[in-house]
C-alpha cells in the first residue's frame, strides 16, 4: 500500500509576485506614473542633445545679451528663455545644466543605494556585534541634519561636480540602510532561509541567492523616490554656493547666480525652479507607481 506525502516546501523560497511583464503592464496602466516617465524621458534626451538643441553656447556672453541700462532680457524670439545678468542665453544654459542635475542625481543616489543596501544587509543578517556597530553609527549619522553635514562637507572637499555626487551619497544612504536592515532581519526569520541555514548553506548563498534577491523591489522603489531627493539637495548645495561651480551650469547655481535680480527678471528664477520641480515631481511619481506594481497586494487594482 502506497503512501502519498505532500512535498515539504518550507525550503523553498516563495515565488516572485509578479513578473517583469506583469510589472510594466502594471506600471503602464498608471497614468500620473506614465506622466513622471514621458517628463523625465524627455528631460533625458533633453540633457544628452544639448549640444544639437541649445541655441548657443552656454557660457558665452552676447553684447545684445542685455538691455542698455545693463539689465537681463526677457524672453524673445532670439533668446527663448531670455537672458542672465551676464548675457548669456538662459535655455542654453538650462539644457546644459541638466546634464549636471541628473548626473549628480543619478551618481549620487546610486553610490547611496550601495551603501545603505551593504550596511543595511549586513547589519541585518549577521546582527551581534557588527550589527549594531553598523546601526548605531546609522543613527549617528541620521541625528546630523543632511543639509548642514552637506555643506561642511562640500567645503572642507572644495565642490565640484564629482565632489558634490560623493558628498550627496555620504549624506543619504542612511534612510536605505534602515530599511534594508528592518526587510533584512523579517527576511532572515523566514522558513526558507532557516532550512538554507540547517542544510549549512554558506551566508554568501543566503545573501546573495535568497536576501538580496528579495530586496530587489526595495531598492528599486528608493532609488527611484531617492533621485528626487538627490536633484533637490544639488539644487540646494549649488544654490548656496558649495554645489557646483561656476562657469558650469546647474539648475541650482542658475538661480543662485541670478538671485538678485529675482524682482527684476523672475523668469532667471522661475525656468530654473520650474524646472527642479517638474523632475523632482516625475521622478516621485514613477517612484509611487513603481511601488504600486512591485506590491503584489495592489494586484487588480488601480
Amino acid at each position: 500500500m502506497s503512501v502519498l506525502v505532500s512535498p515539504d516546501t518550507s525550503a523553498v523560497p516563495p515565488a516572485a509576485p509578479v513578473g517583469g511583464e506583469g510589472v510594466l503592464k502594471r506600471l503602464l496602466s498608471r497614468k500620473l506614473g506614465v506622466l513622471g516617465l514621458v517628463v523625465i524621458a524627455a528631460v533625458v534626451l533633453a540633457a544628452i542633445f544639448a549640444p544639437l538643441i541649445a541655441p548657443f553656447d552656454p557660457n558665452e556672453q552676447f553684447f545684445d545679451g542685455l538691455s542698455l541700462e545693463g539689465s537681463p532680457l526677457p524672453p524673445s524670439v532670439t533668446y527663448w528663455l531670455g537672458t542672465d545678468l551676464l548675457g548669456r542665453d538662459l535655455f542654453s544654459r538650462l539644457l546644459y545644466g541638466a546634464r549636471n542635475s541628473l548626473v549628480i542625481g543619478i551618481v549620487a543616489n546610486g553610490a547611496a543605494l550601495v551603501i545603505g543596501t551593504l550596511v543595511g544587509v549586513v547589519a541585518g543578517y549577521y546582527r551581534g556585534v557588527v550589527g549594531s556597530l553598523l546601526m548605531r553609527f546609522t543613527d549617528l549619522m541620521m541625528a546630523f541634519p543632511a543639509l548642514l553635514l552637506a555643506i561642511c562637507l562640500a567645503a572642507v572637499l572644495r565642490p565640484s561636480l564629482w565632489i558634490v555626487a560623493l558628498v550627496i551619497a555620504l549624506v543619504n544612504w542612511v534612510q536605505v540602510a534602515r530599511v534594508v536592515y528592518s526587510e533584512t532581519r523579517s527576511l532572515a526569520e523566514r522558513e526558507f532561509i532557516q532550512a538554507e541555514v540547517t542544510l549549512g548553506a554558506s551566508s554568501s548563498r543566503i545573501l546573495f541567492r535568497h536576501v538580496l534577491p528579495h530586496l530587489t523591489s526595495t531598492v528599486i522603489v528608493y532609488g527611484t523616490l531617492g533621485i528626487s531627493t538627490t536633484v533637490l539637495l544639488e539644487a540646494t548645495l549649488s544654490f548656496l554656493g558649495v554645489g557646483v561651480q561656476p562657469p558650469d551650469a546647474s539648475w541650482g547655481n542658475i538661480i543662485f547666480e541670478n538671485q538678485t535680480y529675482f524682482q527684476a527678471a523672475p523668469w532667471l528664477v522661475f525656468f530654473p525652479g520650474a524646472a527642479i520641480l517638474l523632475l523632482a515631481l516625475a521622478f516621485n511619481l514613477v517612484g509611487d507607481a513603481l511601488r504600486d506594481a512591485l506590491d503584489p497586494t495592489e494586484e487588480g487594482r488601480g
